[in-house]
C-alpha cells in the first residue's frame, strides 16, 4: 500500500509527504556517512511540529530484489507517538522519486510437522511424561484435585477454641 512519495527539491534532497490514518508528516532524507558496510544509506526526518528542525524518525538500508536485481529502500518510522513502528519500503520510479510503500507484517510459517505425527515431530507433552496422552482422560485432573499432586507440607494442626466458663 503506497502511503506517501518523496521527490528531489532544487538541493537534490528527497522531500515528501507519508501519511496513515494516525501519522502525517513531512519527511525527508538524509545521507549517512559510514564506512562501515552494514550502515544505513539514508536517515529518515521528520519535519518538526513547529517547523523550525528535522526530527530522525528512522533509518534505511538499500538492499536488491532477489528477484529482479531492482534497488530498494527498507527500514522503519519509527515514534514515541506512535503504538509501534512502521515498517517501509521506498521503491525509486523512473522519474527519481520514491514512493513510499507499506505492508502489514506476516506472522513467522509454523515449523513443518511440528505438533503432529509426522516425521521428526515431537511426542505428546504429558503430565508425568512417561504415560501417552490417550491414557488420560480429560476428568482425571478434576479427580484428583487441584491438579498439583500430592502435597509434602505436614497438614495443619486441627484449631481448637478453649470455651470459656462462665460464672453465675
Amino acid at each position: 500500500m503506497n502511503i506517501g512519495t518523496l521527490k528531489a527539491n532544487a538541493e537534490g534532497v528527497h522531500i515528501g509527504r507519508i501519511t496513515t490514518l494516525t501519522f502525517s508528516a513531512t519527511v525527508a532524507l538524509r545521507a549517512f556517512e559510514s564506512t562501515n558496510e552494514r550502515a544505513p544509506k539514508f536517515d529518515l526526518m521528520a519535519l518538526s511540529a513547529d517547523r523550525r528542525s528535522w526530527v530522525k524518525i528512522g533509518a534505511l538500508w538499500e538492499y536488491s530484489s532477489n528477484e529482479t536485481g531492482e534497488c530498494f529502500l527498507s527500514g522503519q518510522i519509527d515514534d514515541p507517538s506512535l503504538s509501534a513502528p512502521i515498517p517501509v519500503a521506498m521503491f525509486q520510479q523512473n522519474d527519481g522519486s520514491f514512493n513510499v510503500a507499506w505492508r502489514r507484517s506476516k506472522p513467522k510459517a509454523s515449523l513443518d510437522g511440528f505438533g503432529s505425527e509426522s516425521e521428526g515431530a515431537l511426542p505428546p507433552l504429558t503430565a508425568t511424561g512417561d504415560e501417552p496422552a490417550s491414557d488420560r482422560s480429560v476428568d482425571s485432573a478434576a479427580a484428583t484435585g487441584d491438579g498439583l499432586g500430592e502435597s509434602t507440607a505436614p497438614k495443619p494442626a486441627a484449631k481448637t477454641k478453649a470455651r470459656e466458663s462462665v460464672d453465675a
